[in-house]
């Protein structure tokens, strides 16, 4: 098991929703909304206030406030106090949160394919940055805009990290764990499942 396999503590509660147990539904289940993703994103790239958040997402403030609040009761976001009179919090991505990256790179990525034809967003990748500096002081968040001279368009790909090939769609299978489910749904029980 690697290192990005290994398990964390949990940070939302767990949940027993309907249909195919599955951690792309239970992800779903926290992140999914589409005004969650996208506080998600805000913060990521450096936006910590709501007024901002509010701004940048186009959302409605008491969605946002909504989808903040339960962001924050699953361990994806933490509200840190910037003023105490009257108090006034940011929000800041937390392990879970920061997890979320390589999600709104993919999104980025899929948009810039198949729904925009130019690209409003793109992420820079700057080798070694980041390493002894965190940049801007926010550990929650891409370095920003440095523009340093290795700096370049991030073209990351989905690499093995067991056999350490780049991975394509017709080289992955599915094996279903869950008892009572195969790849085609749930198993009809038999004498021996019980």
């Amino acid at each position: 098991m690697s290192a990005a396999q290994e398990p964390h503590a949990r940070t939302a509660p767990t949940v027993t929703l309907p249909g195919r147990p599955c951690s792309a539904a239970a992800a779903l289940h926290v992140v999914g909304e589409k005004w969650a993703l996208l506080a998600v994103r805000e913060i990521f790239f450096g936006n910590h206030r709501f007024e901002a958040i509010a701004r940048n997402t186009g959302a409605p403030r008491d969605r946002l406030a909504v989808r903040l609040r339960s962001l924050e009761q699953a361990g994806v976001v933490e509200r840190r106090p910037y003023n105490e009179r009257p108090p006034r919090y940011e929000y800041h991505l937390t392990d879970s949160g920061r997890d979320l990256a390589p999600v709104i790179r993919a999104l980025l990525d899929w948009g810039d394919r198949w729904v925009r034809e130019d690209r409003p967003v793109v992420m820079l990748h700057e080798p070694g940055a980041g390493t002894d500096d965190p940049g801007d002081g926010r550990a929650d968040g891409p370095v920003h805009a440095r523009a340093s001279a290795h700096a370049h368009d991030l073209d990351a790909a989905w690499i093995c990290r067991t056999c350490g090939e780049e991975v394509v769609m017709n080289t992955l299978t599915v094996d279903v764990r869950a008892p009572g489910w195969d790849r085609s749904g749930p198993r009809a029980s038999s004498p021996s499942d019980s």
